[in-house]
């Protein structure tokens, strides 16, 4: 539990942090969005390119960007399975009735390729904005909809808090289990389903603590006067510059050169 990326922020000062959120949102979206169109693995060559540049300049771990995969580890081997076993083909190995087939295996390398791709640039994302600079980027994005009742400040704040403290409930995981280690507690041995079992204790006290967090959250808001759909001030109003235009183009003359390149 320790190791979960999600929701972490680096404070460094590299040119990626400092672009206007609204711009790191887009761009994430305009990144993920492309690596659709791509069908073939030469064209994820620019994707690569793009992704190491952007961690390379924003300062980024690599083992933090191994922290934020590492959840989706078992989802990426039972959906590579899947493919594998029911794509039909020529046939690379058979076992008792299932048949691995070479298309099978070029399919489960193509998504994981893909899936890979899309939680590394999204991790970019979220280790170069901090959740209120992400408040505020998506508050701005969504303004315009605020004319059709979308409320745009409540999404965004939910999202801020909800990225603010799913490491903070990790961590608090990490305490209990450990506090109920020292205890005599066993959390490692059994079946699946013991050990399922054995997670309750320690559940129990997480949500309690969890909604204990959210009533203070509650309380501290109501004390400095938050209120659902009031315009609020800030202390700095993130503004559009020269460079965050320029790489805003970027991005769309790279998603539009990769469509008609590698789109079949």
């Amino acid at each position: 539990m320790n190791n979960i990326a999600i929701g972490q922020y680096l404070p460094y000062d590299t040119f990626i942090h400092r672009l206007d959120p609204r711009v790191k949102l887009i761009a994430s979206l305009i990144f993920i969005i492309t690596i659709f169109f791509v069908e073939t693995f030469v064209g994820y060559i620019p994707f690569v390119l793009l992704l190491a540049f952007m961690i390379v300049e924003g300062k980024i771990p690599v083992k933090s960007l191994i922290k934020s995969i590492r959840p989706l580890i078992w989802i990426l081997l039972i959906t590579g399975l899947i493919n594998l076993f029911t794509t039909s083909g020529k046939t690379l190995f058979t076992i008792f009735s299932l048949t691995a087939t070479y298309e099978g295996l070029y399919k489960t390398i193509f998504m994981f390729i893909r899936i890979i791709m899309i939680v590394v640039s999204t991790s970019v994302l979220t280790f170069t904005t901090s959740p209120m600079e992400l408040t505020d980027g998506l508050e701005k994005l969504f303004g315009p909809l605020k004319k059709f009742g979308f409320p745009a400040g409540e999404l965004a704040m939910m999202v801020s808090i909800s990225l603010r403290f799913i490491p903070t409930l990790f961590e608090e995981a990490q305490r209990i289990k450990m506090a109920q280690m020292a205890r005599g507690a066993d959390f490692e041995s059994g079946n699946i389903i013991n050990r399922a079992k054995n997670m309750i204790p320690l559940l129990v006290p997480l949500f309690i603590n969890s909604f204990k967090r959210s009533d203070d959250l509650a309380t501290a808001m109501e004390a400095r006067l938050y209120r659902i759909g009031r315009e609020r001030t800030r202390l700095n109003e993130i503004k559009m510059t020269k460079t965050d235009y320029l790489v805003l183009i970027f991005f769309i003359l790279f998603s539009t050169v990769v469509i008609i390149n590698f789109f079949k």
